[in-house]
């Protein structure tokens, strides 16, 4: 326990002194399937890289996946602001119950938009967005993207 909590106090110090804004939380959605991310975020100028790595499952599917995300940022009002990106996913889908259940690789091209919430007295920032994607592999095909909550702890 004690080396974690070094292990953490050593990235809140090196984030302190970087330029770059840096969060990591997880981003929790459903759609399809029911999932979380791991979710890193870093600066980079005005605008950020998101990078996630998540599990998805329901009844008819296990996927793993991997995104990472240029997303551009901006304030509307105060604390509260918007972000939105491109980027690229990369994945493992294992199909279940009379599907096909051979297991995929996905790669797909993927955008995302949101809103977020940066709380001042503590460093912690929540966020709400849609992630479309468009298929690549195993088929070519569009899907709408699933609505996610993020919450972050930002150093």
């Amino acid at each position: 326990m004690k080396r974690v909590l070094l292990l953490i106090a050593t990235f809140v110090t090196i984030g302190s002194f970087a330029n770059a804004q840096n969060a990591l939380g997880v981003r929790l959605g459903g759609g399809q399937g029911y999932g979380a991310e791991l979710s890193w975020q870093t600066g980079l100028g005005g605008n950020r890289l998101e990078m996630d790595l998540g599990l998805r499952s329901d009844d008819h599917f296990t996927a793993f996946n991997l995104y990472g995300i240029y997303q551009w940022t901006g304030t509307i009002a105060g604390n509260l602001g918007w972000f939105a990106g491109v980027g690229a996913c990369l994945g493992y889908w294992n199909w279940e119950h009379g599907y096909d259940g051979d297991g995929n690789i996905a790669l797909a091209a993927v955008g995302q938009a949101g809103l977020e919430y940066n709380f001042q007295a503590v460093p912690i920032q929540l966020s709400l967005d849609i992630r479309p994607k468009f298929y690549i592999l195993p088929e070519t095909s569009f899907h709408w993207g699933d609505i996610a909550l993020g919450i972050r702890f930002r150093f």
